[in-house]
């Protein structure tokens, strides 16, 4: 992955930091505003990662010691620990093979009397089914959060990706389409959840360092309960704005290359390329193929081949039950997440990638596979 980032970014920052306001402010709150608009979202709250917005999130919940929560074991590992975090213990769930998501057949069974909450992922952008997943949480009176890090730009059954969702926590680092660097974003379509997290956010502040600053009048602030220091910056927040305003030409462009990759490593035998489900369109944030017995090299074989080529592949998505901080931590059966794991690598992807870039990947897959180049 390579950030699109030029000079706009850049005056941007700039000009930030000349206005003197460097903290959380105005720009902040005008990005919260363009991004929440933006997915379809009533209330954007930005924050310092997607990591402190899902551990926001799970704490407005109340989830604490002997709640659990169904978690993905196929994603980043922050995706449990916010569950640890806050006192809670996260129960893995296995994931449909085509989408790498969680879906109803796979959560349903793990679902307990001590189930308080769901986090369902996007994961590397291809959109979950979350319809079904709301209805069965409803059903159960346990809360969806959505962990959308990957998915800004997905289109979900003809909307973006997290529209109307009662939370979804979104990430802007580099590997993202859009990034500040640092930062996230928690959405909501609660009023009261959004107040209650921009506290959180600023130590479980009344009114808001900005807020507080900008009055003409002297404003005591009072401290209602304990909070977290997750706040962004208006450096990254200016950056942000830049990068919203590209959202939906890197989006385009990436599915582009995406159609590319499918086309011309769609004869290979033993491999499997990453396609949009029937309920929506990726982002493609993350390009995977899998790789399975037909394929005459092994995962880590072909990604051995691809940097001898020069080619930075990596490893499919992690799976977090098999991790030394997980180690004896009871899971029911996640084959398919483990398989996945095993079997999946990460082809290169970005705005800025050329037709003749993508083809020495491809070349290379090919030749492995003893068939001709593209």
């Amino acid at each position: 992955m390579k950030p699109w980032l030029d000079d706009r970014e850049a005056e941007a920052a700039a000009e930030t930091v000349a206005s003197g306001w460097l903290a959380q402010g105005p720009r902040v709150a005008e990005f919260e505003s363009a991004f929440a608009a933006h997915v379809g979202a009533a209330h954007g709250v930005a924050v310092s990662s997607c990591t402190t917005a899902l551990h926001l999130a799970l704490h407005l919940l109340g989830i604490g010691p002997g709640d659990e929560v169904v978690v993905p074991s196929f994603s980043f590992i922050a995706t449990a620990n916010c569950v640890v975090y806050v006192g809670g213990t996260p129960v893995f769930a296995d994931v449909e093979a085509d989408s790498g998501n969680l879906s109803v057949r796979t959560v349903e069974p793990v679902l307990t009397a001590r189930t308080r909450a769901v986090v369902v992922v996007d994961q590397g952008g291809v959109p979950a089914d979350v319809e079904p997943l709301r209805r069965l949480c409803d059903g159960r009176g346990v809360a969806l959060v959505e962990d959308s890090a990957c998915a800004a730009g997905s289109q979900y059954r003809g909307a973006p990706v997290g529209a109307g969702a009662f939370m979804a926590a979104w990430s802007f680092h580099p590997r993202k389409l859009l990034t500040t660097g640092e930062g996230g974003m928690l959405t909501t379509s609660d009023e009261q959840v959004a107040e209650r997290a921009r506290r959180q956010r600023e130590h479980g502040m009344s009114v808001s360092a900005a807020a507080r600053h900008q009055s003409r009048q002297p404003v005591i602030e009072s401290y209602l309960e304990v909070g977290f220091n997750f706040r962004m910056t208006d450096i990254q927040a200016a950056v942000g704005l830049v990068q919203l305003g590209k959202l939906s030409e890197m989006v385009r462009r990436r599915r582009v290359l995406a159609a590319g990759y499918q086309a011309m490593l769609a004869d290979v035998p033993g491999l499997r390329t990453v396609q949009d489900p029937e309920w929506g369109q990726s982002n493609f944030q993350s390009f995977w193929v899998e790789l399975d017995s037909g394929f005459p090299l092994s995962r880590n074989e072909m990604l051995a081949a691809l940097a001898d080529e020069g080619v930075s592949a990596r490893s499919g998505i992690m799976a977090a039950h098999r991790q030394p901080a997980y180690a004896g931590h009871p899971h029911g059966d996640l084959s398919t997440t483990e398989r996945l794991t095993d079997t999946t690598l990460i082809l290169p992807l970005f705005h800025t990638m050329t037709e003749s870039e993508q083809t020495v990947v491809v070349d290379v897959i090919r030749r492995a596979a003893g068939l001709k180049a593209a």
